[in-house]
């Protein structure tokens, strides 16, 4: 009766220790969350590419992923071009505090909220190498019977970490009504950002 709670707590507990991090994904929904701007399409959008890439990892793409080593390389340049531009644009707003107030600025519209939060997810090829393969391979080498519960215990944590800092965040909001904190978390930002393109084009010299 209870077989497929080892498989279930095992894809949560690996989800768990790959997604609690302070990547640019986390950072763009914590940033999304604090000013209230189209929090649950992103949340959702989140987790689901976290349970299709999974789902697609353990039925099969992890292995295929590992036969096109060039992938990796053309994922790793595009996603440094894009962490480099959302890193410029972080630091740009690091420099004009009066755009930092939850309530002003000029928010993002919902096709610019989804498109960022797509390029955040999918130009990371790290998100290939531990939830496609990675998680893949661990998933794919259980019980068949047991993959549906592996992929689940992995999809409901990513659900319940996009909503905790995306809704969660709202808690925050009367330290960030002052101008001087959006600086700091923009600036903060823009380095990490900076500091991942340059591990992403790193990983890849030779």
């Amino acid at each position: 009766m209870t077989f497929f709670l080892p498989p279930l707590m095992k894809g949560l507990a690996m989800s768990a220790g790959l997604i609690v991090s302070i990547g640019a994904q986390n950072l763009f929904v914590l940033r999304q969350g604090l000013r209230c701007e189209h929090v649950a399409p992103i949340v959702l959008f989140c987790a689901a590419c976290d349970s299709v890439l999974v789902f697609a990892g353990v039925y099969g793409l992890g292995a295929m992923l590992a036969l096109v080593p060039g992938l990796t390389l053309a994922l790793s340049l595009g996603g440094a071009a894009f962490l480099l531009g959302y890193a410029l644009g972080a630091f740009r707003r690091a420099l004009r505090p009066s755009a930092f107030v939850v309530e002003g600025g000029a928010p993002l519209s919902f096709g610019a909220a989804i498109a960022a939060t797509a390029g955040f997810t999918l130009l990371n090829p790290h998100v290939y190498i531990d939830t496609v393969m990675l998680m893949g391979a661990v998933g794919s080498s259980l019980p068949r019977p047991e993959w549906p519960f592996f992929v689940l215990g992995a999809a409901t944590f990513s659900f319940l970490w996009f909503a905790a800092i995306g809704f969660g965040a709202r808690l925050l909001t009367p330290v960030f009504a002052r101008p001087v904190a959006w600086r700091l978390l923009d600036a903060v930002t823009g380095l990490m950002m900076t500091a991942l393109a340059l591990g992403l084009v790193l990983d890849v010299l030779p």
